[in-house]
This record gives structure tokens, C-alpha cells and sequence, in this order.
């Protein structure tokens, strides 16, 4: 299991590449691979659509147990929302599973945006195609309720134009409107775009699949532009 980060080579860790390279066979959804196709030239390069996911585990467990050095990569980290659970689930008890970290889109985004994970945070997908939008609701009023940094993965698609505004009404019940938010487009690949404001400004409309959304919580501020949550030194 090989995290790739965000994307760029730059965030792609040493072991990942060496991982990568020294790898007999490269599974993963296609646009990953794409990511780092300049990087494979002798590998056995299986890409996979959407919603393959169990089959991408199958096929790296067989071509495992045929003797072949199998990375699956997954975008960001693969133990966070990635493909390492799953392999885990599919693969035999005698079969070793290396997990190789990566930089997560949390992490990624909040270096866009500032310093806004600097004390407890919650990460919510808002993608209910594995998880249902109540379970995802009730989640995110905890985390509102508590007063936790929220980040959204998954924030919106095509499918799922609505959930974003639901979310963010449901956050506002908790918090003031001039709660510092932001987001960030295509972290850490070429057309990163971010934007820091707040709650009640966000525009849902430019937001997509390729966006992380965060969310202030009570402390959070904005200072030259980024947002700030401290921890709670005296300055």
C-alpha cells in the first residue's frame, strides 16, 4: 500500500517512490496512475475505473500470493479513506501488507490555508455511497456541537450537489457565520487554487471532488490572510 500524497512528485515521499519503483506490479484507480506514470517504465500497470475497489484489492492479493511485489497506491495517505482497509480485509493472514504513509489532503490544505488543524480537528467525508447521509449528518453535529475544526473530504460532485449547503446550514447552528472557513482546490497539484473567508461566504459553487473544504471552530482566526486556530500559548 503506497500513499502518493497529494499528488506532485515533490510530496511523494522517498520510501513511496522506492516502493514504487522497485515494485513488480502498480494497481490503482487511473487518474492516480496518471499521477505517476512518468515514474513506472518496468512495472506491470494495472488502472482501474471508479468503484473497482474490491476488485483492485482481489487482484493485488492474487498477483501477491503469484509470487510478483504488488504496490497499491492510493492519493493522500491509504490508511484515510484509502485502499490500505480494504486490502487488510481481502488479504490472507499469512500474507505481509506494508503500509506506506502519505500526505493527506487534510494536511495539504490546512498548509494552503495557514495553521487551521493546530488543535483537535474532525475529518468528515460527505460522500454517502459508502456511508449513509444520516450517519454523515449526525457526525457532523457532534463535531459542530464540540467545537471541533471540521474538514470535509468529498465535499461535492455532480451526483451530490446539495449535501455541501446541508452541511454547512447544519454547521452554522452551531457557530457564527463569521466563522473563519476556506478551501482549497487541487492541493499540492498544478492549479492549486484556495480560498479563505468565512461560513457565511463560502462559495459552494466552485467547490468540487477535487476540494477540501475546512471549517474554523470558535477560536479560529484569520491573520495576513491565512487561518489561525490557536492553540492556546500566551502571545
Amino acid at each position: 500500500m503506497v500513499g502518493l500524497g497529494p499528488g506532485h512528485q515533490a510530496y511523494l515521499t522517498p520510501k513511496a517512490l522506492q516502493v514504487l519503483q522497485e515494485a513488480d506490479v502498480v494497481i490503482g484507480y487511473k487518474t492516480y496512475i496518471d499521477l505517476i506514470e512518468h515514474l513506472l517504465s518496468k512495472q506491470t500497470v494495472l488502472a482501474y475505473g471508479m468503484k473497482k475497489e474490491v476488485q483492485r484489492a482481489q487482484e493485488a492479493v492474487a498477483k501477491a500470493l503469484a509470487g510478483y511485489h504488488v504496490a497499491v497506491i492510493s492519493s493522500g495517505d491509504p490508511g484515510v479513506y484509502g485502499m490500505a482497509g480494504l486490502v487488510l480485509e481481502v488479504a490472507p493472514k499469512d500474507l505481509p501488507v506494508e503500509i506506506i504513509p502519505g500526505v493527506t489532503a487534510a494536511s495539504s490544505a490546512a498548509a494552503a490555508l495557514g495553521a487551521p488543524l493546530v488543535h483537535d480537528f474532525a475529518v468528515i467525508s460527505l460522500s454517502d455511497l459508502l456511508t449513509s447521509w444520516e450517519i454523515i449528518v449526525k457526525r457532523l453535529e457532534a463535531a459542530a456541537a464540540t467545537d471541533f475544526v471540521i474538514v470535509l473530504y468529498n465535499p461535492r460532485s455532480r451526483g451530490r450537489q446539495e449535501h455541501l449547503r446541508q452541511a454547512l446550514r447544519l454547521v452554522q447552528k452551531y457557530r457564527s457565520g463569521e466563522t473563519p472557513a476556506g478551501f482549497v482546490k487541487n492541493s499540492g497539484r498544478p492549479g492549486e487554487t484556495a480560498f479563505v473567508g468565512t461560513l457565511a461566504t463560502l462559495p459552494v459553487e466552485e467547490v468540487d471532488m477535487s476540494t477540501t473544504v475546512i471549517i474554523g471552530n470558535s477560536q479560529t482566526k484569520i491573520i495576513q490572510g491565512k487561518m489561525v486556530t490557536p492553540r492556546g500559548y500566551a502571545v
